[in-house]
């Protein structure tokens, strides 16, 4: 029997190597760190009003507002970028908490995403955040065995036929008569 090969899957791009991929994100940082967050922007704003809100604070170079994918909708904030560091803190003095189209926006600076890094203790996208499993559930794990029908040890002690079943039979009301 003549054994299959599996063609190697290729990306469409080259595979970075480690000294691009810091190159890459020094240059990410750099521009992160001459942009800020806007919180609870109005969903009909467009990008040249907050270009004209921000543009007191210094010379803006992009204003991204975000979209969600699925609905195409806003999702009520955005960046802004600066050509200049110094603007970053003076929009966050200066405009945050101010009106803007009936809101008040939130401005802070904009955090820098490093890929594959996870805050202590999150977990991964998707993962299973619900309650139980194992943990405090006893040997079953969870429902289904024995639910309803006592203590599922095989033992039934309402009949008496147990190690308690005294106890089983105490528990008559009384003036109950057989």
């Amino acid at each position: 029997m003549a054994e299959e090969q599996v063609p190697e899957r290729r990306s469409s791009r080259p595979q970075e190597t480690d000294e691009e991929r810091a190159e890459r994100l020094a240059k990410q940082e750099e521009v992160d760190s001459r942009s800020i967050y806007v919180g609870n922007v109005d969903y009909q704003s467009t990008p040249e009003q907050l270009e004209e809100f921000f543009h007191v604070v210094g010379v803006i170079e992009r204003v991204t507002i975000l979209f969600d994918k699925y609905s195409g909708l806003p999702k009520g904030y955005a960046y802004v970028e600066f050509e200049k560091i110094e603007s970053v803190n003076k929009a966050v003095e200066d405009l945050h908490g101010k009106e803007f189209r009936g809101r008040e926006v939130r401005v802070t600076p904009k955090r820098t995403n490093l890929p594959g890094f996870r805050k202590r203790g999150s977990r991964s996208r998707g993962g299973f955040r619900g309650r139980g499993g194992i943990r405090g559930r006893g040997r079953s794990g969870g429902r289904g065995r024995g639910r309803g029908r006592g203590s599922g040890s095989g033992v039934d002690k309402a009949r008496g036929n147990g190690e308690n079943s005294e106890t089983a039979t105490a528990a008559e009301p009384a003036g109950f008569e057989n």
